[in-house]
């Protein structure tokens, strides 16, 4: 690679808006899968699995 081509980019430069974005998603994926498990778990009252599967599972 050609030295007179390479640029270095300082810290003021750089703006890392992808890792933002990822780590946003990353978050936001985790705390959907944690209310999902918090309604199945704890509640009983929402979105549930073993409701959906015991009517077919008796009948």
């Amino acid at each position: 690679m050609d030295s007179a081509r390479t640029r270095e980019i300082g810290h003021d430069e750089f703006d890392p808006w992808g890792t933002l974005a990822l780590v946003a998603l990353y978050f936001l994926v985790l705390t959907l899968m944690w209310l999902f498990t918090y309604f199945v778990e704890f509640l009983g009252h929402g979105p549930t699995v073993i409701g959906l599967i015991q009517p077919v599972m008796v009948g």
